[in-house]
């Protein structure tokens, strides 16, 4: 069986963490991650209310017992108020993107909760770790959604390199037992996992969105600011958005100073498609992973095959590039 020091750390059976995906990750998801031994994350957004999360940890207490979390998008307005929620409700850990934690540290370490922080950049993960947090995620731009430009591949390693003893968790193209295999061979202690849980039973995503990701090749994706532009997110300027591509991105990538200018009729143009089940016009997030998989299956099936997966990998493949 798999072990790592992620799974002490969160007291889990597996080295799996589902991503706090906002629209995706709710308390059905999170509840079937952590019952079939990972970690699942709640994901809140910009309509994330401090009713809507203490009803969703709820939910995932109804379910399991098992430890669990709630992720946050660090640089949206409104954060305190679901953090205290968290600290409230004493889930086993937060986890903060695309922020600095370092104020938010200090509270969780009292309340007995552990912190992660995701990270686009190696100079991020020196920041994370002199803020004392637990456990560090090195996200690649293979994932979905809002992520950096640094590949998984060498970022992982990279982190690992100037964050000492913190355990690193690696996001961005991982969807199956290869692909966790792989992580651990670089030296995480675990695998980050969005796309693969969005195209699943317990999945808050629109189903319409579902069919779309799981027809989609990795050749179908793009990283851009198309659509935070349009919706005038609050994200760093450094980190983009990858969706599937489609009409949308087709006509607006790359040209940003026009979508700030016709912000207020892509905004228009932009929930209409998504209202209408258009998916030349709805942004569709996905990451690159979405060519290794072609089903909407249970989280727990998911997560059981990539475990199972990368064991037999991890058992047959070093004495066969050995030649022993």
């Amino acid at each position: 069986m798999l072990n790592t020091r992620l799974c002490d750390l969160l007291g889990i059976e597996h080295p799996i963490v589902s991503a706090p995906m906002a629209g995706a990750a709710g308390g059905e998801l999170v509840a079937a991650v952590s019952e079939a031994g990972g970690f699942g994350l709640i994901g809140n957004g910009s309509a994330s209310t401090p009713e809507w999360l203490r009803d969703q940890i709820r939910i995932v207490r109804e379910r399991t017992d098992r430890p669990f979390g709630v992720g946050f998008i660090s640089s949206f307005p409104g954060l305190d108020d679901l953090i205290k929620v968290a600290l409230e409700e004493r889930v086993t850990a937060v986890s903060h993107s695309f922020a600095d934690p370092t104020a938010y540290v200090p509270a969780a370490h009292e309340a007995g909760i552990k912190v992660l922080a995701q990270v686009q950049k190696v100079s991020h993960a020196k920041r994370v770790a002199l803020a004392g947090v637990d456990a560090i995620t090195a996200q690649g731009t293979e994932a979905g959604g809002h992520t950096g430009h640094n590949g998984t591949l060498p970022m992982v390693p990279a982190v690992i390199d100037v964050v000492g003893d913190i355990p690193v968790i690696a996001a961005g193209g991982i969807a199956d037992g290869r692909g966790l295999a792989a992580v651990l061979m670089l030296g995480a202690e675990g695998a980050w996992i969005g796309t693969r849980f969005v195209a699943s039973a317990e999945s808050a995503r629109e189903e319409w969105m579902k069919d779309h990701i799981v027809r989609a090749s990795s050749d179908d994706t793009i990283l851009t600011k198309a659509y935070d532009l349009t919706s005038g997110a609050a994200f760093p300027l450094d980190v983009g958005d990858r969706v599937l591509s489609n009409e949308f991105t087709r006509e607006w990538h790359g040209r940003d100073a026009e979508v700030v200018r016709n912000r207020a009729e892509l905004q228009q143009r932009v929930a209409a498609g998504v209202q209408a089940r258009d998916a030349g016009v709805a942004n569709i997030l996905a990451g690159t992973a979405v060519g290794l998989f072609s089903s909407i299956e249970p989280a727990g099936v998911i997560l059981r095959r990539i475990v199972e997966e990368a064991e037999a990998i991890l058992n047959m493949r070093p004495s066969e590039v050995l030649g022993r």
